[in-house]
């Protein structure tokens, strides 16, 4: 997003993106090969038991053949922003002086679509490195109304993908995350102040309402990431539109009817109907 070409200098762009310029120069060193294949299981235990931390990751993992200490697993589940997810006092960590929203959904009767959206990022391996995944859903239907891969887990990422649902979709009732530093950023919220959005955030606890989401991550990275060994960003975009395509569009869906998320999507409310 940044622009070196740009007569506007770096550090007003930097401004502007609210990122920090030592961001915008770091560069990453290169994960090596025995932390990737490290990483790559570490993300298979945590979709089949997404409450185990890193004590019982370390052992799982040694059940599979790999000698790993306990320090190191913890270390690589923070550079792929996982953690086990169980009832405790704080959820994801938000930047310091980032505005908390209250939670909206406790006792709300989803309905109709547009009424609430959701959004979550996970961690995608591939061949040799990995990229992190953001998507926003509509919670009536299952439809992914936007997603966008990027190699740093950032704010820039996520509000543009926001902007793209919108966009293209209008705009939601109420959008829901957790209290993770790129949701709760003025950067990201200030498109949903704009847009006369509800803000709801996941409190104490509340990691059950990220259930559709964690589902959603379960199905792509079984049915498409992890048959596939992504080269390259170019690849794994390609690949995935063309599974989110199927997933909306040609997946059916037990807790649907059998319908797919578009087919639910698109239906009139019931009142319509009746008219």
């Amino acid at each position: 997003m940044i622009d070196r070409k740009e007569k506007l200098p770096i550090l007003e762009q930097c401004r502007l993106l609210s990122l920090p310029r030592s961001s915008f120069y770091f560069r990453k060193k290169p994960v090596n090969a025995e932390d990737l294949e490290l990483m790559l299981e570490i993300d298979k235990i945590h979709l089949e038991q997404p409450f185990f931390g890193s004590r019982k990751i370390q052992v799982k993992l040694g059940k599979r053949g790999f000698s790993v200490g306990r320090g190191r697993v913890r270390r690589l589940m923070r550079r792929m922003g996982i953690e086990a997810i169980y009832l405790k006092p704080r959820t994801s960590i938000p930047q310091s002086g980032n505005h908390i929203y209250p939670y909206l959904l406790k006792g709300l009767q989803i309905e109709r679509s547009n009424q609430v959206w959701s959004t979550d990022i996970t961690y995608l391996p591939m061949a040799r490195g990995f990229a992190y995944l953001v998507a926003i859903i509509d919670l009536h239907s299952r439809r992914v109304m936007a997603w966008r891969l990027s190699n740093t887990m950032d704010t820039a990422f996520c509000k543009a993908t926001l902007e793209e649902a919108i966009n293209r979709f209008g705009t939601p009732e109420i959008f829901n995350s957790d209290q993770g530093s790129q949701f709760t950023s003025d950067f990201f919220t200030e498109v949903l102040i704009n847009h006369g959005i509800q803000i709801s955030m996941d409190g104490k606890g509340r990691w059950v309402d990220n259930v559709f989401i964690e589902r959603l991550w379960r199905s792509v990275k079984y049915e498409e990431v992890y048959l596939k060994s992504y080269e390259t960003m170019k690849e794994a975009r390609e690949s995935l539109k063309r599974y989110f395509d199927f997933y909306n569009r040609g997946r059916s869906h037990q807790a649907l009817d059998y319908r797919t998320p578009d087919e639910v999507y698109t239906e009139r409310p019931l009142e319509q109907q009746a008219a």
